[in-house]
């Protein structure tokens, strides 16, 4: 069944991703893609000064992170298993806006994303396209970060993948004190609403991963499908739940 969204029909290029995506204009829909600086952009309908939501792994944030985010001592890197020289292969299971897989790809590991979700794959395959063309880190994009999309409860198995790690990290419901998060994450949490068949994510991801499964949860968060893991490695806000396979 499509999924909705209001866009500029008299734009090829929105047409064309929309089509091969499977997103079917609606003038009722509470988003809108548009093409803004060359980038497809989400943007709130009901909200017109809440910036829109972009996938760019080439400026921003996500560069600064790639560039002075502390390299293979970050508690992600130490998650998935650096350590010796060890580079694993990941499978991004829960894909979202792409900023994990990146730091990921960045230090060396090659990255399936996987996203269910056709508006946020729709950002991913802009942000990939884009990245891929980037003088500076085009080559290795290219060679380290693939997309697919499906959910990954049937696409983890059906798919044939194989990696060392599988990484999830499930949305969360937010604390209701919490919920002044930045403004980019609310229009994103209220597109994908929170992930509750999670638990279904973690049976079909350890018979897929090769050494481990890596569980990102808010803090407070209860252990994915009640079962707790071997290790977890803790942040200020976040945890790493790993679950080992060997």
């Amino acid at each position: 069944m499509p999924t909705s969204i209001f866009f500029d029909q008299s734009n090829v290029e929105l047409v064309d991703i929309c089509t091969r995506w499977n997103l079917q204009h609606s003038d009722d829909s509470l988003f809108e893609f548009k093409f803004e600086n060359a980038t497809l952009t989400l943007h709130k309908r009901d909200e017109p000064k809440l910036s829109g939501v972009v996938v760019d792994f080439v400026t921003g944030a996500v560069a600064h992170r790639r560039k002075f985010g502390g390299g293979k001592g970050q508690a992600i890197a130490k998650a998935v298993g650096f350590k010796n020289g060890n580079v694993p292969s990941v499978i991004d299971a829960t894909a979202g806006l792409g900023r994990d897989a990146f730091v990921l790809a960045s230090l060396g590991c090659k990255v399936t994303l996987i996203e269910r979700q056709p508006i946020v794959a729709a950002l991913l395959e802009d942000g990939l396209n884009r990245a891929y063309r980037d003088p500076e880190i085009g080559t290795w994009v290219q060679q380290r970060m693939s997309l697919h999309h499906g959910a990954s409860q049937t696409s983890l198995t059906a798919l044939g993948l194989k990696a060392d790690v599988v990484y999830l990290d499930p949305m969360y419901p937010h604390r209701e004190k919490s919920a002044q998060v930045k403004k980019e994450m609310r229009l994103f949490q209220t597109l994908v609403g929170s992930d509750e068949d999670a638990d279904e994510l973690l049976s079909p991801a350890l018979i897929i991963a090769q050494k481990r499964v890596v569980v990102k949860r808010p803090d407070y968060a209860k252990f994915i499908d009640g079962q707790k893991p071997s290790a977890s490695i803790k942040t200020k806000k976040n945890r790493f739940d790993i679950y080992s396979v060997l």
